[in-house]
């Protein structure tokens, strides 16, 4: 008997998935996962540096009703999950906490999006494009990967 298992029988407090411990290939379904995505966004034409241009220049609505409709079922999503206090599969209780406004988040969409902008893609189609085979998107790829380290490294010193 594994420890969800006993721990489901005994009715204690459930453990955390990430808690776990699984054999290696037990990943191989996020894998195949994150395959079938890339190549849905791929087929979308959600990682065409021209789909992503359009949008920038407001001259095409295909983006904009892609992220609209992600964050419409989002709101829903989050809704329902309040309204009906729903759980996760092992029974843990969903907790949203509450946001507060910080003044470093304008800072960061903003980089973020003079990031995407340039490069035509943000961190999920850097991937689904180096994927499709277009090898140049690595500069991308690793210019998000420096990003990521300086802000971990300076972070403490912005204005969060």
């Amino acid at each position: 008997m594994n420890l969800q298992e006993k721990t489901l029988r005994e009715g204690t407090a459930c453990v955390n998935e990430s808690e776990q411990k699984h054999p290696w290939w037990y990943n191989l379904k996020y894998l195949l996962l994150g395959i079938w995505f890339g190549v849905i966004i791929v087929k979308a034409e959600l990682v065409s540096w021209f789909r992503i241009q359009e949008m920038f220049r407001f001259e095409s609505f295909h983006m904009y009703g892609v992220i609209g409709s992600a964050v419409i079922i989002g709101i829903i999503s989050v809704f329902i999950i309040k309204k009906f206090n729903l759980k996760t599969i092992y029974g843990e209780s969903v907790k949203i906490s509450p946001k507060e406004f910080r003044k470093g988040q304008v800072f960061g969409g903003f980089i973020f999006g003079l990031g995407w902008a340039m490069t035509g893609a943000c961190p999920g189609p850097l991937f689904a494009n180096f994927g499709y085979g277009y090898t140049v998107i690595i500069v991308s790829i690793l210019s998000a990967v420096l990003g990521t380290f300086v802000y971990g490294k300076y972070k403490d010193h912005l204005p969060n």
